[in-house]
């Protein structure tokens, strides 16, 4: 995905004031071998690109001053109660340095699973998503987690999936293979005697 910048001279609250009530986001760029660049971007352009999916978890090329840039978004900064974006942080990406960043996880199959079709159990989604490191080339969108398989009572574990070639999981809390989904039916407990699905 693409988006336009442009380079910031003013610094500060009250600078970074003006700039909102132009439209315009306060941002900077960071990491790789160069300094941290102050940007500023499109308030309407940046928002709409904030609600896709793809933004939070791709190789974005940001065009500054003619030159195309790819960088990862790290972080952004919304108003309170308001759909305004404050501030947002990008970082630099480099072809041969691993990259440590969130992908979202997709469900499939949901509907078609025998836990849905013979239990009526119902689908908990315990992880959205996981953080992985790998190489910028390597990068997915999102990893998929097939539900087909699932049946009532059983969970689906992060070794029960096979992450995308290239890719490894940053395990947090110790916790090496943590559940991503469990199928509950009405009146059992999550883990049943039905155990854990087959991989997918």
């Amino acid at each position: 995905m693409e988006f336009n910048a442009t380079p910031r001279s003013v610094q500060g609250t009250s600078a970074s004031r003006r700039l909102r009530r132009a439209s315009r986001v306060p941002a900077i760029v960071y990491g790789g071998k160069e300094q941290p660049v102050n940007i500023e971007l499109d308030h309407n352009e940046i928002y709409h690109a904030l609600r896709k999916e793809q933004f939070h978890a791709s190789i974005l090329q940001m065009q500054l001053e003619g030159k195309s840039h790819q960088v990862l978004l790290r972080s952004v900064q919304w108003h309170p109660y308001k759909q305004i974006v404050m501030h947002v942080d990008f970082q630099r990406v480099s072809a041969d340095q691993a990259l440590h960043t969130k992908v979202p996880l997709h469900f499939t199959n949901a509907e078609t699973s025998p836990a849905v079709k013979l239990s009526a159990a119902i689908i908990s989604h315990v992880m959205t998503d996981i953080e992985i490191a790998c190489l910028p080339a390597n990068l997915p969108q999102f990893i998929e987690v097939d539900l087909s398989k699932l049946v009532g009572g059983a969970s689906i574990h992060l070794a029960d999936i096979a992450l995308p070639k290239g890719v490894t999981y940053i395990a947090h809390r110790g916790d090496p293979n943590p559940v991503l989904v469990t199928a509950i039916v009405k009146g059992g407990p999550a883990d049943a005697a039905e155990g854990a699905a087959p991989a997918a």
